[in-house]
């Protein structure tokens, strides 16, 4: 069976607030998606109705294809859920923790067993399995999280902000295993406001932002979008390069729109249109010969949308 996940006109008003507006979603087959916005978007509520944490004032979520108004407990058996930080007992040893989860889910004590040692492979904790949780890190303690949410082999797995609160360090740990846990054909749900977290580990992504969802699609679709819009780029070279040599240089080019000087060796450009045409103004520079040290976007093509729809959202 194809995990899925979806939500029908799901909609969530706390008095006059409307948290979430009328979600329509449905996401289907193995794959990680991002489910992007800005703090207080939406996200977190609309998980917590996914798990049933909340009721929804209308609409619908289902997990593989069953209600989880209607029949909570069939549709959550096949997810696993991380939703914002839950605290696990500070005495507790990984072991016990998990054995504690796998014991609420009702799993016998040999599945406990084996499934205790998967999952804290799967979270590259084993070495850790006897040791005190009190005395772990905050990446270390995430971990642990997510292993409990691994604990009967879910189909789905929805995270509420992994990486939140990490240091750098454990960001790139907790990316590293939800990386390692597409190899596992679950669909996962993760909700993020950190757009390098969301390119680094999804395959697509879902943009909301108050409550309402501004699209759904794949990270290479994104991309599409720019097609024909501005992009901009920063550019670095090897000595300083003067205001002349940048404006007859540089921002003569054709697809340059604009340009910007940030320091003596520094400065960004906006080119309008596609790959093409950024790459026939790379191409351009190189010839010159001016010492081009660096040509990168400014921004991520998903950040470039995610600014021009959230912008469109706020206006």
């Amino acid at each position: 069976m194809t995990p899925s996940l979806e939500a029908r006109q799901l909609t969530r008003r706390f008095g006059s607030f409307i948290a979430l507006d009328r979600l329509d979603l449905k996401v289907e087959g193995a794959k990680c998606v991002g489910f992007l916005g800005p703090n207080g978007a939406g996200k977190t509520t609309a998980l917590k109705m996914f798990t049933d944490l909340i009721f929804p004032t209308s609409g619908e979520a289902f997990i593989n294809g069953i209600s989880v108004q209607r029949e909570r407990k069939r549709a959550l058996t096949s997810a696993g859920t991380l939703i914002e930080t839950p605290e696990i007992y500070g005495s507790l040893s990984p072991r016990e923790a998990l054995e504690l989860v796998g014991a609420l889910r009702g799993m016998r004590a040999d599945e406990i067993r084996s499934r205790t040692a998967e999952v804290l492979d799967e979270v590259k904790m084993t070495d850790w399995v006897d040791k005190k949780v009190g005395r772990f890190s905050k990446g270390m303690k995430q971990r642990i999280n997510i292993a409990a949410s691994l604990m009967s082999d879910p189909e789905v797995v929805l995270l509420d902000e992994p990486s939140t609160g990490l240091d750098p360090r454990g960001m790139a740990e907790v990316r590293d295993i939800v990386r390692g846990l597409k190899r596992g054909r679950r669909l996962i749900f993760m909700s993020s406001h950190i757009l390098s977290e969301v390119v680094d580990v999804c395959d697509e992504v879902a943009l909301l932002n108050h409550g309402k969802l501004l699209f759904y699609d794949t990270l290479s679709n994104v991309e599409k979008r720019l097609v024909g819009n501005a992009t901009s780029v920063d550019l670095s070279f090897l000595s300083p390069v003067s205001d002349d040599a940048l404006a007859t240089q540089v921002g003569s080019l054709p697809g340059v729109s604009s340009l910007s000087r940030v320091d003596a060796q520094r400065a960004t450009v906006t080119i309008t249109g596609g790959h093409e045409v950024q790459a026939g103004v790379l191409e351009r520079l190189v010839a010159a010969r001016i010492g081009l040290l660096s040509f990168e976007p400014s921004r991520s093509a998903l950040e470039e949308v995610y600014l021009q729809e959230i912008s469109k959202g706020d206006s």
